[in-house]
């Protein structure tokens, strides 16, 4: 489950759930404002045949015009509907740390061999009602995700698009995770935590602290759950039914970072 954590900025961004939200898996959050469609994490919805039906369904907006991806790690309910977006349209940066690429890498390659066996045992034995059955996506879609990817430093701030920039932190989850800083081009800030580590971690350093945002996206598998004092931070808190909200208004500006695949 995911919450948001203070109030969102009056005009400038809107913020949309597009998975993570009434399940653990498929964490998909949707930045929009008048210059940049950032897509904050790409994950795979997994578990029950109800779940992973939600990967088939074509998301709220058309994926050609989600403008870059921000990874925060390389789990599959964080970066495994890559290769889906890729597939639908998607030809924007993927922006991670080193390591999260490295692994990402494993993860989508693993996960394309294990859709394209579970369409095989399906067309064989019969068990799926789709004639015949396909992989939700296979080896060469994985092949052209890889090719957007764009690592960034721990700790060093880039370019997105249009003026956003993104700086990422250590996270202490596992091998490469980070928690992601956007400053938008008004100066507004959102933070999004992906999965966080634990101090005293016998092979990772902890997470780094967390600093001057207006919106915190706060990873909680237990986010659904009520509590005696405080805000309310459930699927029906007040902030999160706004996040809800949905625009349409199209995305004019170039991304200044490159949105093509890199050559050899």
């Amino acid at each position: 489950m995911s919450e948001v954590v203070g109030a969102l900025p009056a005009r400038p961004a809107l913020l949309s759930f597009l998975g993570g939200v009434g399940t653990v898996t498929g964490s998909k959050f949707l930045l929009e404002s008048d210059h940049a469609r950032i897509l904050l994490d790409c994950g795979l919805f997994q578990g029950f045949a109800d779940l992973r039906r939600r990967d088939w369904e074509r998301m709220a907006r058309d994926a050609a015009d989600i403008r870059a991806v921000v990874l925060t790690h390389a789990h599959l309910d964080h970066c495994g509907y890559l290769s889906r977006l890729v597939r639908a349209g998607f030809r924007g940066p993927v922006l991670s740390t080193t390591h999260t690429a490295q692994l990402a890498e494993i993860v989508l390659r693993d996960s394309a061999r294990l859709q394209i066996e579970a369409s095989r045992h399906a067309n064989e034995y019969g068990w799926s009602k789709h004639r015949p059955a396909r992989p939700l996506y296979d080896e060469s879609d994985v092949e052209r995700a890889l090719a957007f990817f764009d690592p960034v430093p721990l700790g060093q701030e880039v370019d997105v698009i249009a003026g956003s920039r993104l700086t990422f932190h250590r996270a202490g989850h596992i091998l490469g995770s980070a928690w992601a800083r956007l400053r938008l081009e008004d100066g507004h800030t959102v933070v999004t935590s992906g999965d966080l580590g634990r101090p005293g971690h016998p092979l990772l350093l902890p997470p780094d602290p967390f600093y001057g945002s207006d919106v915190l996206l706060v990873e909680s598998t237990y986010g659904d759950r009520r509590h005696d004092e405080g805000p309310r931070t459930g699927r029906d808190s007040p902030q999160l039914l706004l996040a809800l909200s949905r625009a349409t208004a199209p995305l004019s500006s170039p991304p200044s970072r490159s949105t093509g695949p890199k050559s050899s």
